[in-house]
């Protein structure tokens, strides 16, 4: 067996639908992270929210994200996760090293999580992906029915849903509510704009233990996560990448019902846990529980449409340029912390703007940056065969050193 044989994907293999629809979720990705650090509740308190020049464009940012971005763009990415384990174990399955080369694949992602949520940002899923993925590895032999049975009940699980489950039978967490108090939200952004990194690291290390770690959170998200690995790679044993043109009919049906129903479905949630509907926390609760599922319906409407739009030219024209974005897929993800960090702490050349703007700058920030992205990534795939981190990823993981430069610039025009 030669070293290729075992290797990373070669170019020709690569799927162009997949690697567009996860370059657009990084976009969602981004803005759904960043707003969490400049809206009420987490970055600003109420009053300075309302006081804020921009409150009323923030209000509309922030029901924007959260009603057609927020839980969709990490479905998206967490399924073409579990998809992307499918096509690498059709690819490697019986071939001499696969599981240890992919538990090595899982372990280096679960450094660079660990290392991303304390040294960079409170927020990071690559962590969690790592340990969703040793779980699925040890479900691979599932049947298909299996897998979709268990990401749909999945859905149905959250961070709700599990503090529900423990009260039913008398127990509980520790809460993380004293962390979301004006004087909590006050002294944060303090520590964030005080240049002060051993402060700022201590901050994130406590966020870290107590409103991730100590209650539930990572447990309810690892299932949630995983059941969207689990559609994942059900949806690559259905053989719809193995011929797309084929499936277009099938595809098209699924975007003109899902969009328009996920749509109403997201917005009536959101309204419901919002307490915009009836000021009840049951009712708050379950919208935040039925959340879930309503995404997952939203986001397959999106890659239904999007996938179907490509299979002509003009789709793969508008939607092409995000390719080498989700080709560079971890080098991005991990990029974004970057603006995460310089735009909101004091740090270096930090501009410290926590507390001091609300959604709707986070999200024009946002897209400037995503911007940047795009060019960037196009520029380096036109040069490098990997995208830096997806090249020491590669490195860590078989033990060898793969080939940097040399990819053709039609080879990237073309996906």
């Amino acid at each position: 067996m030669t070293a290729a044989a075992v290797g990373p994907v070669p170019e020709r293999e690569r799927i162009g639908e997949l690697d567009v629809l996860r370059g657009i979720a990084l976009f969602g990705v981004l803005a759904t992270n960043f707003l969490v650090f400049v809206e009420p509740g987490f970055g600003l308190t109420e009053a300075q929210a309302a006081a804020l020049p921009t409150a009323t464009l923030d209000y509309y940012a922030q029901w924007a994200v959260r009603w057609l971005i927020a839980g969709k763009a990490n479905t998206v990415f967490a399924t073409l996760f579990g998809l992307g384990f499918y096509l690498q174990m059709t690819r490697g399955e019986g071939r001499p090293g696969f599981d240890s080369r992919y538990r090595r694949r899982l372990f280096w992602l679960l450094v660079f999580g660990v290392l991303n949520m304390y040294f960079l940002f409170f927020g990071d899923i690559l962590h969690l992906y790592a340990i969703a993925g040793f779980l699925l590895l040890g479900m691979r032999r599932w049947s298909t029915r299996a897998l979709v049975i268990f990401g749909v009940a999945a859905a149905l699980f959250s961070d709700s849903s599990l503090t529900l489950l423990l009260g039913l039978v008398g127990l509980s967490l520790p809460g993380s509510d004293h962390l979301f108090t004006d004087a909590a939200i006050v002294d944060r952004q303090a520590i964030m704009t005080s240049g002060d990194y051993p402060a700022v690291f201590g901050l994130w290390a406590d966020m870290n233990w107590v409103d991730w770690i100590a209650n539930g959170a990572i447990v309810a998200w690892g299932v949630y996560f995983l059941g969207r690995f689990a559609l994942g790679a059900a949806i690559g044993r259905s053989g719809i990448l193995e011929d797309i043109p084929r499936f277009v009919p099938l595809l098209r049906r699924i975007a003109w019902i899902s969009i328009p129903a996920g749509l109403l479905a997201a917005a009536f949630l959101r309204l419901m846990y919002s307490g915009d509907i009836v000021d009840d926390e049951t009712v708050r609760t379950l919208g935040r529980i039925l959340n879930s599922p309503a995404a997952l319906l939203l986001a397959a409407g999106y890659c239904a449409g999007i996938v179907v739009a490509m299979q002509r030219p003009w789709g793969r024209k508008v939607f092409g340029i995000f390719a080498p974005v989700g080709r560079m897929a971890l080098t991005n993800y991990l990029a974004q912390g970057l603006i995460y960090w310089f735009a909101l702490h004091g740090i270096g050349p930090g501009f410290g703007l926590a507390g001091s703007v609300g959604p709707f700058y986070g999200l024009l920030i946002c897209i400037a940056f995503f911007a940047l992205q795009i060019i960037f990534s196009h520029w380096w795939l036109a040069r490098f065969r990997f995208g830096p981190m997806e090249w020491v990823w590669r490195a860590l993981t078989y033990g060898k050193r793969p080939p940097f430069r040399g990819i053709p610039r039609e080879a990237v025009s073309a996906m």
